[in-house]
């Protein structure tokens, strides 16, 4: 992987782990556009690292009360909509492992995202701030976010999905997702180390993967501070028309084998 590959890809995944397109889709095809399959666990364990240092750069007053408050409500609502995820991870491993390797099904998960967004969209807004949720919620918002463990279901998009469903306004709604994103992030960097302590494939340099974490940090940060003041006042049907459309063209050459 040369420099401008690695700051290609860190770019894709910054922006897309926080616009509700689905990082883990997008990170596949760009590997496969540049013959880099085999990377895949190493270099996708670097990229979530630059964008889980935007997520704490962007939150680090609100996280350093909750550590001074590991007691607090937040707290509580962040460990409760973060279990149905663990959950899902421990008990289909092996599974959802299978299913982001072969990556046959990521057409249809770019639809099924699509189909969210729009239904989202249709969703009339509430008003409830972030003092005003409950354990109810941060289960249900949880609950999608253990949905999108498969490889191309976004996860800000189904999260703040079930946010509005749940009558929360859109600021809070993703800016709750983002939050709730930090715990489930770690964990799952957590669980890869010992996947990457058996780590055989190919080796990746060391100023390709700096540069990779690196962009994928910086984009991140920006694409973060973007989607919580872009869905207080636009429509998410952009980004499901692009979805749908792109998981269309994906079924498309899967169907002629070209991709």
């Amino acid at each position: 992987m040369n420099w401008l590959e690695a700051a290609i890809l860190g770019f894709i995944q910054g922006v897309t782990e926080f616009l509700p397109i689905s990082s883990t889709g997008h990170l596949y095809i760009g590997r496969k556009l540049f013959g880099l399959q085999d990377a895949g666990l190493f270099l996708d364990t670097m990229l979530h690292i630059g964008t889980f240092i935007a997520l704490i750069v962007f939150y680090k007053d609100i996280l350093w009360k909750l550590i001074k408050q590991p007691f607090s409500k937040l707290v509580l609502l962040l460990a409760a909509g973060t279990l149905p995820a663990v959950a899902a991870g421990l008990l289909f491993k092996d599974f959802f492992d299978g299913i982001s390797k072969t990556g046959m099904t990521i057409g249809w998960e770019f639809i099924f995202t699509a189909l969210f967004l729009f239904f989202a969209d249709r969703t009339k807004a509430g008003s409830r701030k972030l003092d005003q949720l409950n354990i109810g919620d941060a289960v249900w918002i949880g609950s999608f976010q253990a949905l999108a463990i498969f490889p191309a279901v976004s996860r800000s998009g189904l999260t703040i999905a079930g946010a509005l469903m749940r009558g929360i306004d859109k600021e809070t709604a993703a800016y709750f997702s983002f939050l709730l994103s930090i715990p489930a992030v770690f964990g799952a960097l957590v669980f890869q180390l010992k996947d990457l302590a058996e780590y055989t494939g190919p080796a990746i340099g060391l100023p390709s993967m700096l540069i990779a974490t690196i962009s994928s940090s910086i984009f991140g940060y920006i694409a973060v501070a973007f989607m919580i003041n872009f869905v207080k006042k636009h429509s998410l049907k952009g980004f499901a028309l692009y979805v749908a459309v792109l998981g269309a063209g994906i079924l498309l050459l899967q169907s002629l084998k070209i991709f």
